[in-house]
């Protein structure tokens, strides 16, 4: 039986997050299967994809003695539980949740690690000159025995820019429950009909160049509202730009659940996911699986992954981007279309498919 050490990282630095349900997703695959094991480095966590798990300060006192505003003190504590584990070596192999490479000092056993994108090498722009994420992945990478990238965007991405042997690098796209029906909560308030946002709004997003689209959009279409929803409530240049806009009152944030996520999917007229750059978009998976029409920036890995289910606009063009929401929001036909394309398409990302692969990435080290 092979025992599969899953450290902290991201179920220390997120409550949900597409990283840390992939990492949960996996668990709870080799929780149904006789041939694996695993231990998880956690002591004490906010995330809600591991709300069941074992952790020995998940109780009053943990928190009392853990929580913080910065969450400095968890970090901490999760790290020093992952190093204590790393030096009883009583696993097979290591699956860091995210690139500190605190772990290589006391790590006797084979490394497999994840890129998940590679943004901050593609647009260094963006990104503050002192963040040590660009190293940290380039050490974790040098020492992994194999690699997974989500997407082949993601892979040539890697090839690119890290000095990485190719033998290593699986491409394992990301899954979703194809099988169990959508759960949905009605949010209140909801306008009746409006474009929807996903997620962080910061730099490489290009929210801002859809946010001005959507102010002279609603100048012709004044009953059409923006929903956000994640990536935190509106503050500071966010709430100076909805203001000079003058948007306010059309200008939506939502802290939503899961089930009223697939609420905002089903109901909106266009779900614009405007990145102009994704390791593979995994609210692609969520929109397709909640009969969700969208409109994606035109972009390597956008392309890879919705294929034909989805429009694509230029996107560093405003006026594009305004052309494309346009014809979308007065033509339904066409969003029919694309709905029926995206349950075609959704058939191919089936989660067990994916864990498999990775299960099958950790037999080949053993």
């Amino acid at each position: 039986m092979l025992k599969i050490f899953f450290d902290h990282q991201k179920f220390s630095t997120q409550k949900f997050g597409g990283i840390s349900r992939y990492f949960a997703n996996i668990i709870e695959e080799i929780k149904k299967n006789d041939d694996f094991d695993y231990l998880l480095g956690v002591l004490n966590s906010p995330n809600h994809y591991i709300k069941d798990e074992p952790q020995l300060l998940n109780n009053t006192l943990g928190n009392s003695l853990l929580n913080s505003a910065s969450g400095a003190k968890r970090y901490k504590a999760n790290e020093w539980y992952c190093d204590y584990l790393l030096k009883k070596n009583n696993y097979d192999i290591f699956h860091a949740t995210y690139y500190d490479p605190y772990f290589i000092k006391n790590l006797k056993k084979p490394l497999v690690t994840t890129i998940h994108d590679m943004t901050y090498e593609r647009l260094p722009e963006y990104f503050w000159v002192n963040d040590p994420l660009t190293y940290q992945k380039r050490i974790s990478v040098e020492r992994a025995d194999k690699i997974i990238a989500i997407s082949e965007t993601t892979k040539k991405d890697l090839l690119k820019y890290i000095d990485t042997d190719e033998s290593k690098v699986e491409v394992i796209y990301h899954g979703i429950d194809i099988e169990t029906p959508l759960k949905f909560d009605e949010v209140a308030n909801l306008p009746k009909e409006y474009l929807l946002f996903v997620g962080d709004r910061s730099g490489y997003k290009n929210f801002y160049l859809f946010l001005n689209t959507f102010e002279k959009l609603n100048k012709k279409y004044p009953d059409i509202h923006l929903v956000l929803t994640g990536g935190g409530k509106l503050v500071g240049a966010d709430v100076e730009i909805v203001n000079r806009l003058k948007i306010k009152d059309k200008v939506h944030h939502y802290n939503v659940s899961d089930e009223q996520l697939n609420f905002l999917y089903k109901n909106t007229l266009l779900f614009v996911y405007p990145s102009l750059h994704e390791g593979f978009g995994l609210p692609i998976l969520e929109a397709f699986k909640a009969q969700c029409p969208m409109l994606l920036s035109d972009t390597d890995c956008f392309k890879e992954i919705a294929q034909d289910a989805a429009e694509f606009f230029s996107p560093h063009s405003a006026d594009d981007l305004y052309s494309k929401i346009e014809n979308l929001i007065l033509d339904k036909k066409q969003r029919e279309v694309l709905i029926a394309k995206g349950n075609l398409r959704l058939l191919d990302f089936p989660i067990e498919k994916s864990v498999k692969e990775t299960l099958a990435v950790y037999s080949a080290l053993k």
